[in-house]
């Protein structure tokens, strides 16, 4: 008489969307996936789109700053000043692009303080600005409150910015570009530059749209 076959052992199977351990590695993942789906990321993204191509509109030619021509020696620190003051009003955007190659140039030049303050800028944006409000952060198997994630950034932010070169690279390069925006605009001769009131009014307007999307999306702004 044949022997009967033997049953295969039942295998346990584990769901994945079950609670216990299997959820606890993908809550950075699912809190960074709801902090780029919140509306205000989004609407953060389009404002500074929007920001820069507008801003951009407002730039002169770069051959009219670097005119070799328009250069000459002040008189005095009175004809300096009026001079910087009516360059800045020309040549704002071509000044900020300046600035910001300045600081964009020191930070590449020291890659570990380049990452540390991307570090810095990615963990304000993804664990308080735009984490949605439903959202609690949770590290190592403990949730922290609002106050507490606000104090733990101020904190690492602080540490980070004084303990390494973070700082001192941010101050060194705006002061390089500030230092290149002054001489400049003291040393151009602005007499063939027309700025009439209303470059006046559209220079307000560039500042506050170079600052608009900082503001919060429920503002209206």
């Amino acid at each position: 008489m044949a022997a009967a076959p033997t049953p295969q052992p039942l295998l346990p199977v584990t769901n994945p969307s079950s609670g216990g351990g299997g959820s606890a590695p993908s809550s950075g993942s699912g809190l960074t996936d709801s902090a780029l789906a919140t509306p205000a990321f989004r609407l953060f993204l389009s404002r500074v789109s929007d920001t820069a191509r507008r801003s951009l509109a407002d730039r002169r030619p770069w051959t009219e700053l670097i005119d070799r021509s328009a250069i000459s020696r002040p008189d005095s620190l009175s004809e300096a000043t009026s001079r910087l003051r009516r360059n800045l009003g020309y040549f704002r955007v071509n000044y900020a692009a300046v600035v910001a190659f300045s600081l964009a140039a020191s930070l590449l030049a020291h890659p570990f303080s380049l990452l540390v303050l991307l570090g810095i800028l990615g963990a304000w944006c993804f664990l308080y600005v735009f984490r949605a409000p439903d959202q609690p952060v949770v590290l190592f198997g403990r949730t922290f409150t609002d106050r507490e994630t606000l104090l733990g950034l101020v904190v690492s932010s602080l540490l980070a910015f004084f303990l390494t070169s973070v700082a001192s690279l941010i101050i060194s390069g705006l002061l390089v570009g500030g230092a290149l925006v002054a001489v400049h605009g003291a040393f151009r001769m602005p007499e063939d530059l027309f700025l009439d009131d209303s470059s006046s009014v559209s220079s307000g307007n560039t500042s506050h749209r170079l600052l608009s999307f900082l503001a919060s999306p429920g503002s209206g702004v």
